[in-house]
């Protein structure tokens, strides 16, 4: 059963990284590939700027963060192959003045 569940995350990663390196208009949770890029700053592992940039805030305005609260647990290692804080990113919304959904802990 764990061979199952692991086998199942890492085509999600898998998947996810393939559509976040897509130059197009298709997007996660609301989100463009240059909309992550933009707030990529904020959320470094290494070095992260203070605060998000308008322009991050901006995309995050417009994205799902329900959805995003879904690949939160997830994303955590994709997050950390393109040197993102799991942590400073689920921050940038209530850092742009953003409520996260009550069920996204």
């Amino acid at each position: 059963m764990a061979k199952s569940a692991q086998a199942s995350a890492a085509l999600l990663i898998a998947v996810l990284a393939t559509l976040a390196m897509m130059e197009s208009a298709h997007a996660i949770c609301g989100m463009a590939n240059e909309d992550f890029k933009l707030c990529q700053p904020a959320a470094a592992a290494n070095d992260p700027t203070d605060s998000p940039s308008a322009e991050c805030c901006a995309a995050l305005g417009k994205a799902d963060l329900g959805c995003i609260c879904r690949y939160k647990g997830v994303a955590g290692i994709w997050m950390r192959i393109y040197h993102i804080d799991p942590s400073r990113a689920m921050a940038l919304p209530g850092k742009c003045g953003l409520t996260m959904p009550s069920n996204c802990s």
